[in-house]
């Protein structure tokens, strides 16, 4: 068979040198050629002889065999399809030609036509991106009403097959908005025997949680708590928890969710801070009560063991006759403290749901399915436990709720509820990979189909190995406590690129800009902004976040590249600037988990006396596994620029996490020194 060929010559207005810093960079060919979603070193040369692992529709290696600086550079395939690539340089009046030859060895017919487009708009974002020139913006169109609705009906939230149950779900809903009390009740009324919530200690059906806990807010009432009161609630999750939850939203009173991270005396001030009328709280937290002031009473959600009695919501409930509870005027609001992993946790007003539409944005991506259980192993008092929370609403969808996570009793639980789903976040992904395979494989977990993971940054190297061990079955969705969901990377994004956070959903869009706002040109990195139905309502203390078109400020900072995928490299506040080079830490953490010792790694940025501040790696290694720190230092040197290695390698027996997993690197540069 004879080999294809395709070559374009096309010239940007840039010089030689300055085209190579990309063409030289094979590692940056993602960002500006579409169908190359990773190009990885993975050798210890580089220039001549440097090898890459790459992919493109396939995996495949290549190996440089030309590199002449601002000039020439050829790579060969030597692993996966077999081919070689060449691009020249040569310099013109107007800037640099290149001239860029492909050719498949192995005969078969590409789509050339469409090979040779992507080359010149790859060449074109490269002009673009060394001329300053802004990247094409468009964003979405808003959906349709019927697209909604395809989600939807696909998912099983509608039946146009029983268009009675439909009507009366949504009649229920326009009752009580969509806040918990109106998702509940309608579910009780079309799914009253089917399972909603299962702990430890109790079982309870949609038709259960509806009666339960228009009785609690009844109790409610007797403290003082109506419309626009506020409550504090302090649990772990479990079935008493989201009926506190439902209760107060009856009553239409706003709940601040607490971390059962937090210092006592921090839960306290944030409850007189807010004016809180009552606490709801479980018993391990009997010590809050000392802290707050004597008016505030405190009634129990979860009592200890060890035949202990006391005022629970429990025994308040049985004891509370079953009375009619009127619709409130406004509905509650949902505040969600924020990780605090860069500085102390801000209260975060969550805006209630328009409709049940608005979770098409998530189940345009996540295949979960109506009437399937779902374990909930993330905090609900987190923002991704909460979505779980509002997603099995919306999905009636019975949630399995354990108190606290633990690797091998969460598989047990899947096995034992036939869960489809689990929401987690990636630490939880890592204790379940830390299991022995003997262990893993003792419980089966065939019912499971989704695994959901976020309220962290999630490694490329884990997302792998969780779905080489547990199947293509890993979900992760970027977001935050402000702008709720922003991208979602599934098992096909995951596997194609090591990192990457995925695509917006439906309804949703994202923009980088510079720090000026203006959009930044092609493959570069700035700061992300994000627009959806459910960006938040603001801080508790009145501040608020720049918004620039209809999109939020995240905070992060990242880029997109010539696929459309995003990628995430960390806090604008997490920026390190070390002799006056910008280091995004997040870059350097992906590079040191390809080393197979390291299990967790963190950088920080620390002061230095000469560079401003330098990089400090906190490793956590594997098992038994050895490591140096010249080794490391090295590894890093080979894949990233000078200033990128870090000064100070430090190996610690863990990091310090918060309750959803992320690194809190404060704590780092407070508690490790060298």
């Amino acid at each position: 068979m004879e080999p294809e060929l395709v070559e374009i010559t096309a010239t940007v207005p840039h010089s030689p040198s300055a085209v190579w810093t990309i063409v030289g960079s094979p590692h940056l060919y993602p960002r500006f050629v579409r169908g190359i979603t990773s190009c990885e070193p993975v050798s210890e040369t580089t220039g001549r002889g440097a090898r890459y692992r790459y992919r493109a529709g396939g995996e495949g290696a290549a190996e440089i065999f030309v590199h002449r600086r601002d000039e020439h550079l050829a790579w060969s395939g030597v692993e996966g399809r077999p081919h070689r690539m060449s691009v020249v340089l040569r310099p013109v009046p107007e800037g640099t030609a290149l001239t860029v030859l492909l050719t498949l060895l192995d005969g078969r017919s590409p789509a050339v036509p469409r090979i040779r487009q992507r080359i010149l708009d790859a060449i074109a974002a490269i002009g673009d991106h060394l001329g300053g020139v802004p990247a094409a913006d468009a964003l979405p169109a808003r959906p349709s009403k019927r697209e909604l609705a395809r989600i939807l009906v696909r998912a099983g939230v509608l039946t146009p097959a029983q268009p009675t149950g439909t009507l009366r779900q949504l009649r229920s809903v326009g009752r009580w908005g969509s806040t918990l009390a109106g998702g509940y009740e309608a579910a009780g009324r079309r799914a009253p025997g089917s399972l909603a919530l299962c702990d430890e200690r109790s079982e309870r059906t949609f038709g259960e949680v509806d009666e339960r806990t228009t009785r609690l807010a009844a109790v409610l009432q007797r403290y003082g708590i109506t419309e626009g009161t506020r409550v504090l609630l302090m649990c772990r999750n479990h079935n008493a928890m989201v009926e506190a939850m439902i209760a107060c939203s009856k009553l239409g009173a706003d709940v601040a969710l607490m971390n059962t991270g937090l210092a006592l005396g921090q839960a306290a001030e944030f409850a007189v801070r807010q004016r809180s009328r009552l606490v709801l709280a479980d018993a391990e937290f009997a010590a809050l009560r000392a802290e707050l002031p004597p008016d505030v009473p405190q009634l129990w959600t979860w009592p200890p063991g060890g035949g202990w009695h006391g005022p629970t919501i429990e025994e308040l409930i049985e004891a509370q006759p079953l009375a009619r509870i009127s619709p409130p005027e406004r509905p509650g609001r949902l505040v969600v403290l924020t990780s605090g992993t860069s500085g102390p946790p801000k209260g975060a007003r969550r805006p209630t749901p328009h409709s049940v539409a608005d979770a098409a944005a998530v189940l345009s991506e996540i295949p979960l399915r109506a009437g399937e259980p779902i374990l909930v192993a993330a905090p609900l008092f987190h923002t991704w436990g909460l979505a779980a929370l509002q997603l099995g609403m919306a999905l009636r969808a019975g949630l399995v709720l354990p108190r606290r996570f633990d690797a091998e009793a969460t598989l047990a639980m899947i096995e034992r509820r036939r869960c489809t789903a689990l929401f987690a976040v990636p630490t939880m992904l890592r204790r379940l990979l830390d299991l022995p395979e003997k262990t893993r494989t003792r419980y089966d977990i065939s019912s499971l189909r989704v695994v959901a993971s976020s309220g962290a940054g999630l490694p490329g190297r884990l997302g792998e190995e969780f779905m080489d061990a547990f199947g293509d079955i890993l979900y992760n969705l970027y977001g935050s406590t402000e702008v709720s969901w922003a991208a979602i990377a599934g098992p096909r994004e995951l596997r194609a690129a090591h990192g990457t956070a995925g695509r917006p959903p439906i309804g949703t869009a994202i923009r980088v800009l510079d720090r000026a706002g203006n959009p930044v040109p092609p493959g570069v990195t700035g700061r992300l902004y994000v627009g959806n139905r459910l960006l938040f309502d603001g801080y508790t203390d009145g501040a608020q976040l720049d918004v620039r078109d209809g999109l939020m400020d995240t905070g992060d900072r990242g880029y997109v590249d010539a696929n459309g995928l995003l990628f995430v490299q960390g806090r604008e506040d997490e920026m390190v600037v070390s002799g006056g080079e910008n280091v995004a830490p997040a870059a350097v953490e992906e590079v040191l988990l390809t080393l197979p010792e390291v299990r967790e790694a963190a950088v920080v940025g620390v002061h230095d006396p000469k560079y401003g501040q330098r990089l400090a790696a906190y490793l956590v290694l594997a098992p038994g596994a050895r490591l140096d720190v010249d080794s490391v230092r090295s590894h890093v040197r080979e894949r990233l620029a000078r200033f990128a290695v870090p000064r100070d390698v430090v190996f610690v027996d863990s990091l310090p996490r918060n309750a959803t997993g992320k690194v809190v690197k404060r704590a780092l540069r407070r508690n490790y020194r060298w």
